[in-house]
């Protein structure tokens, strides 16, 4: 599959309305039965952006959509295969279907901590998305914090910090200016908390 390049400024035609910010805060609730509920942030506090994630469920496919309604879809992320050992994670626009990127998983790097390789056109690599965090101690202490970046050309260009709440699960999203699209830092972010729910399960 071919994807488009990522190195999309923020400042463009693509980055307007909900992805046209620079910091996003994400936000779930430690207890939802049978998904997991995330909503996302712009700097002043006004939800613009919302996801469900199953957690039953036996191929990796979901949205991000503009609000709780769940019905005007914005992105939609889908894994190509559903067993193996790295697996690929598609990025489209869900009003288009134009592909906006991909990343692949690195399921031996994961054990320690959860990786990916973010992928340009012809799957050719161009960067990595990986946890900073140690993911082996942190399921065997929940209450670890987790921290995310990720690179692109050998520039960092997202980078995702957990805080600390009781009674809820917070991350914050910052983007470099002039870097990635940021539906696809987006997207790559939630991504990378639903692996939070495998540790949770």
């Amino acid at each position: 599959m071919q994807n488009a390049p990522m190195m999309i400024p923020q400042g463009s035609a693509m980055a307007a309305g909900p992805f046209g910010h620079g910091t996003y805060t994400v936000k779930r609730p430690f207890f939802t039965f049978l998904g997991r509920e995330f909503r996302v942030y712009d700097p002043n506090g006004n939800q613009v952006l919302y996801v469900r994630h199953k957690v039953f469920s036996l191929k990796d496919r979901w949205s991000i959509f503009t609000d709780d309604t769940m019905q005007v879809p914005l992105v939609s992320i889908g894994a190509r295969q559903i067993f193996g050992i790295d697996i690929t994670t598609d990025v489209f626009d869900a009003n288009t279907n134009q592909p906006i990127g991909a990343v692949r998983s690195k399921g031996l790097k994961s054990i320690l901590r959860d990786t990916w390789e973010v992928l340009g056109p012809g799957d050719q690599v161009i960067g990595t998305f990986q946890e900073d965090s140690n993911a082996l101690l942190r399921r065997l202490l929940p209450l670890l914090l987790g921290r995310w970046h990720m690179e692109v050309n050998g520039r960092e260009v997202a980078r995702v910090q957990q805080v600390f709440r009781f009674f809820t699960k917070e991350f914050t999203l910052q983007l470099v200016p002039g870097g990635v699209d940021p539906r696809f830092a987006i997207a790559c972010a939630l991504l990378a908390l639903t692996r939070e729910i495998m540790r949770e399960r």
